[in-house]
């Protein structure tokens, strides 16, 4: 209890937190991008596979 008491009182409890939630927040950001461009370089991929199927 007297953790918690502290953390509240201290102004590093919050800090961390905000730490925490822009961290988090990147986080989702690069894996949104990450997905978005693997989406779309395994669509190119796809497109050149049919492409040397119908053609090769």
């Amino acid at each position: 209890m007297k953790f918690l008491k502290r953390f509240f009182r201290e102004e590093d409890g919050p800090t961390s937190v905000e730490y925490a939630v822009m961290l988090a927040a990147i986080l989702m950001a690069c894996i949104a991008g990450i997905a978005a461009v693997g989406n779309q370089t395994n669509s190119m991929f796809e497109n050149a596979k049919t492409e040397l199927e119908n053609h090769g």
